[in-house]
């Protein structure tokens, strides 16, 4: 095994003359597969494609980074990396943040500001005929028409300003080799309008493939002049990417004579193309010329973790893992993820202890509805929310088995469960038991968010009430076992229909359960969730109902501020807010 080539030396070692698809990440180069980049790389190069890697470019000089491997046979690909750069660049305060984990040594300014648009741009202004695919979170979740926060404004589909030939949205690896495939017979990428799971840009839209229905969005201007025609947009969006029919969105953009046409989902991956992916040769650490510069936070924290399944169908407000990855759940089969542990294992650093067997919510593995036909016609954005789904199988016996069968194994001390886990999916097994008795860490994450009802609403999140009850159930489990372990409760301060006296409330219900928690949140919007597109549009998507949001900023700083009321520096304010919303200051 060896990394995929990143300069033009390690291409002269390979004996390549030439490349075939030159890959533009925003983040350090990890060949691991809980990284975008590798996994797309690895897949390419498996399916016969010479691939080489270009991260973190300097965009600041003569450009020499994108200049020095040349132009490659097919295409580039571009991605600014794990995460949205604007959301890795600055907090919910919109501060500058000094760190970036996504970077060796940790160092913030490795890579700029609209990465996506910034590279994409560089690349057509130096290779102008060869083609531009851009995918990844920030490409992802910016496809249509879209609320910045950073810029406080209407932003357009990325397509426009990145100059970018296509899109390719959500988990890409088969779609982008579908791409190259396709270009490799000699087909130019204006002709790939039939791709799954793709967008593009078109004077005329042509005429859906057979069996594709579509469905016109509000045009951009309409969504500019007016917040609830971006309110229907975005109803529409969540709506049809929900369902499992064919369907293409199309919008228009009436100034520039152009709509952004984003084809329907690919509902073909399944766990065999996991298995697949999993099994490729990574190296499963950072590329070694990072060694000098310290190591990358975010490897440090995922090396020893193993992610059993895609997607998730809790349909949080404000969550993108659904609109990214789908909705549908697409499980790892046990061989798979044995054989990822065995591998682990053999790793001269590893100790024994997985630090997460789990994914996007923990407990989903190998979920999905009795009647698959039925989920296929289901437009509902949440399978949990307002109650579990009456078709969802929530069986927990295959995770059960998966959890027995990783404890077996001889090189195996402890495999904890470092992934947010879903309460509302808990059945009448034995599941929670078992997860406390043996995969906790000493803290069991879980993410209640709210306690008000009307801010639980628009967060499509259960009761508070049901996180009261698990407490009582985590603290009968310790005391069955003896175990010393936390349950770790996660909370969105600001969000969508979130007021001061809601948070007040959440404050002196946690203290009444004995918290002095630090696991607050700001709400941040990020591009294209529910929650988002409300906080800008001040309505519910749905019912087109005025929903509150708190916009100043001092008022954000306070719904913030109150949830740590024990701190000596805020006990003397706090007892002053705590009066005036008619509520005793906890005594503890």
């Amino acid at each position: 095994m060896a990394f995929l080539p990143t300069t033009v030396k390690e291409l002269e070692q390979r004996g390549w003359d030439y490349v075939d698809v030159i890959f533009v990440s925003g983040d350090a180069y990890i060949d691991h597969p809980s990284f975008g980049c590798a996994v797309i790389c690895r897949y390419l190069e498996n399916a016969g494609y010479r691939v080489a890697v270009l991260a973190q470019p300097n965009w600041k000089d003569d450009l020499r980074d994108f200049k020095k491997m040349g132009k490659p046979r097919l295409c580039f690909c571009v991605s600014s990396g794990c995460m949205d750069s604007m959301v890795n660049h600055y907090t919910a305060a919109k501060r500058k943040r000094s760190d970036d984990a996504y970077t060796a040594g940790g160092q913030a300014g490795f890579r700029p500001d609209r990465a996506t648009i910034v590279y994409s741009n560089i690349l057509k202004q130096l290779y102008p005929s060869t083609p531009v695919l851009i995918g990844g979170i920030e490409a992802s979740m910016r496809r249509l028409a879209h609320y910045d926060y950073w810029s406080d404004c209407l932003m357009p589909s990325i397509l426009l300003d990145s100059k970018a030939d296509m899109l390719i949205y959500g988990m890409g690896e088969k779609v982008v080799s579908e791409v190259c495939n396709k270009l490799r017979e000699g087909k130019k990428i204006e002709e790939l309008t039939d791709i799954r799971q793709s967008a593009y840009l078109c004077r005329k839209p042509v005429a859906s493939p057979q069996g594709w229905n579509d469905t016109l969005l509000p045009s951009f201007e309409q969504c500019r002049k007016d917040k609830l025609a971006q309110a229907e947009a975005i109803r529409l969006f969540e709506r049809h990417s929900n369902k499992s029919a064919d369907e293409r969105l199309i919008q228009r953009y009436e100034k520039l004579g152009v709509s952004v046409v984003v084809n329907p989902f690919d509902r073909s991956y399944s766990g065999e193309d996991l298995d697949k992916i999993y099994s490729l040769p990574f190296e499963r650490k950072p590329h070694p010329k990072y060694a000098k510069r310290g190591s990358v936070p975010a490897f440090e924290m995922i090396k020893y973790s193993v992610n059993i399944h895609r997607g998730c169908f809790g349909g949080c407000a404000f969550c993108t893992i659904a609109a990214h990855q789908g909705k549908r759940i697409i499980s790892r089969s046990p061989q798979s993820i044995l054989q990822e542990i065995e591998t682990i294992s053999k790793d001269a650093d590893f100790k024994g202890y997985l630090s997460d067997l789990g994914g996007p919510s923990a407990n989903m593995y190998m979920m999905k509805g009795r009647n698959e036909e039925l989920c296929r016609k289901c437009v509902r954005p949440s399978c949990l929310f307002p109650t579990l789904c009456s078709n969802m199988n929530n069986d927990h016996k295959p995770l059960l088995e998966l959890y027995s069968s990783v404890r077996a194994l001889p090189y195996i001390k402890k495999a904890f469960v470092g992934s947010g886990i879903r309460y509302d999916l808990f059945d009448r097994s034995n599941y929670f038991e078992t997860l406390c008795r043996y995969h906790v860490s000493g803290r069991l994450k879980v993410a209640p968010e709210h306690s008000s009802p009307k801010v639980l609403k628009q967060m499509r999140k259960m009761s508070f009430d049901s996180f009261v009850d698990l407490k009582k159930r985590f603290d009968k489990i310790n005391d069955k076992y003896a175990l010393n372990q936390q349950l770790i409760p996660y909370f969105i301060s600001s969000h969508p229909a979130c007021e001061m006296k809601d948070m007040v409330h959440l404050a002196s219900q946690t203290a009444a359960l004995g918290y002095r928690l630090q696991q607050v949140q700001d709400f941040t919007p990020t591009p294209m969730t529910i929650a988002t597109e409300t906080y800008y549009t001040g309505v519910d998507i749905y019912t087109k109902e005025r929903v509150f949001t708190e916009k100043n900023p001092a008022a954000k700083k306070m719904q913030n501020r109150i949830f740590f009321w024990y701190k000596p520096e805020n006990k003397n304010w706090a007892r002053g807010i705590f009066k005036k919303y008619g509520m005793q200051f906890p005594r503890h």
